[in-house]
Order: C-alpha cells, then sequence, then structure tokens
C-alpha cells in the first residue's frame, strides 16, 4: 500500500509540474504577442496547414451534426407536442454546443498533433537548442504564430460548422419530417439572440488557443527520442479532448448563469 501510495503521490506530482508548465508556456505567448518582429510569414503558412487539413473534416462531420440534432430534438419536441419550437432548439444547440465541439476537436485532433509532431522533430534534432544558441527565441519564432493561426482558424471554422450545421438541420427538418419553413424560422427568431453567437465565439477562440498551447508543449518537451514524439502527439490529442469537454461545461454554466434566456 505504501508503494502504491507513493507512486500515486509522484503521478499527481509530474502531472501538476505537465500542468503548471503548459500553463507558463501560455502566458509566456500571451507576453510575447505584442512584441516585434512578428512572424507574419510563419501566421499565412501555418493557417494555410490548419486550413488544409482542417476544412474537408469539417465539411463533412458539420452537415451530419445538424442532421443529427434535426432528428433527435424533432423527436423529441413532437413527443411533448412543441413542434414549434423545434427550430429554435436546433439552431441554439448547433450553434452554442455542436459548432465549437466539432471544431475544437477537429482541429486538436488533424492540425494540433502535426503542429505537436513537427516541432517534437525539431526538437530531437536539436533544431530548438540551435536557435537558442543563436539568440533566436523559439517561443516568439515558432509557438506564437502557430498559436495564432489555430485561434483565427478555429474561429472561422466554428462560424462555418455552425452555417453548414443549421442548413443542414433545417432541411432535414423540413425536407424529411414534415415541418414548415416559417415555424423553423419564427421559432429560431423568437428564442435566439446575439450573446448565443458570442458564447460559440468565445468557446472556439479558446478551444483553439488551448489546443494550440497543450500541442505546442507537448511537442517541445518529447521524452524517449522518435518514440518520444510519437507519444507526445497522442499525449497532446488526448489532453486537450479532456480540457476541451471541461471548458465548455465551465463556459456554458456561466453563460447559463449570466445571460437570462430570450422569453418567446
Amino acid at each position: 500500500m505504501t508503494a502504491v501510495a507513493t507512486k500515486a503521490r509522484s503521478a499527481a506530482a509530474t502531472a501538476a509540474s505537465e500542468i503548471g508548465r503548459a500553463f507558463a508556456l501560455g502566458l509566456e505567448v500571451l507576453r510575447l504577442l505584442p512584441r516585434r518582429p512578428f512572424q507574419f510569414e510563419e501566421f499565412l503558412t501555418q493557417a494555410w496547414f490548419v486550413i488544409r487539413v482542417t476544412i474537408v473534416p469539417t465539411a463533412l462531420v458539420s452537415i451530419p451534426y445538424g442532421a443529427t440534432i434535426a432528428l433527435q430534438l424533432g423527436s423529441l419536441t413532437q413527443q411533448v407536442g412543441a413542434q414549434s419550437f423545434v427550430g429554435a432548439a436546433g439552431v441554439l444547440a448547433t450553434v452554442q454546443q455542436a459548432a465549437p465541439i466539432a471544431t475544437a476537436l477537429l482541429i486538436a485532433g488533424a492540425a494540433g498533433s502535426a503542429m505537436c509532431a513537427d516541432l517534437g522533430a525539431r526538437t530531437i534534432r536539436e533544431e530548438i537548442d540551435a536557435m537558442r544558441v543563436l539568440g533566436v527565441d523559439p517561443i516568439q519564432r515558432l509557438v506564437v504564430p502557430r498559436v495564432l493561426a489555430m485561434v483565427f482558424v478555429a474561429m472561422l471554422l466554428n462560424g462555418f460548422v455552425s452555417i453548414v450545421g443549421v442548413v443542414g438541420g433545417y432541411s432535414f427538418n423540413v425536407f424529411l419530417q414534415g415541418g414548415t419553413p416559417g415555424a423553423y424560422l419564427a421559432s429560431f427568431n423568437a428564442l435566439s439572440q446575439l450573446p448565443d453567437l458570442w458564447i460559440s465565439e468565445i468557446k472556439a477562440v479558446l478551444f483553439g488557443f488551448v489546443a494550440a498551447i497543450i500541442a505546442c508543449y507537448r511537442g517541445l518537451n518529447p521524452r524517449g527520442g522518435p518514440k518520444g514524439v510519437g507519444d507526445a502527439v497522442n499525449q497532446s490529442v488526448v489532453i486537450t479532448f479532456m480540457l476541451l469537454f471541461l471548458i465548455n461545461w465551465i463556459l456554458t454554466t456561466i453563460y447559463l448563469q449570466v445571460v437570462p434566456p430570450k422569453v418567446g
């Protein structure tokens, strides 16, 4: 029992240390944001890379997201006799929850893993140490533009997923479930409000920032050579997913307490 307790304490201490270092990296990125020169070319390169690896999966995921939400809510509203509110419920569920979560998962799984692998390969080839020897800050040169690119693309993809998901849910409800376009749009206008869009974009920004920080941190700190890079990629994806769901729960709870619901 003593050995088990010792191992548990050691694992907890290691986890706390890793969280602290990742948090310190996030603060360092925020501190270096206004510093010049800004690596604008690197930012554009990374933004295009993130878009290139995520745009197709995003388009393929957003349509079934909207259709699934419309199916579930359509069946539920029919059971309780509230078919006129399926539009509002579907759109709000897509914009507030489904769109930022789908965006975050795709960003972390596709772009974040590739970003972690790239930095990990640079680290084990001692390129990061060489940059420090030459007086180049690798955080400002490599991490800052990658974080900004991830945040920027996350905002764009969140809007894209929201639009495609809403259109898909509308089409599915109207053409397959026999709903009326007027009732769908009227319920949406009656219950939705501008803060619903703002919280969605805030989630996308935070999700993109967290995914980029975790990916960069694990990429800059691999253990065990090339095998360690693969382990770092796997760890970055798993840790990011766990943090994203936790952050989503916290933000949703705060939003529902701060912003009063609109009464139709």
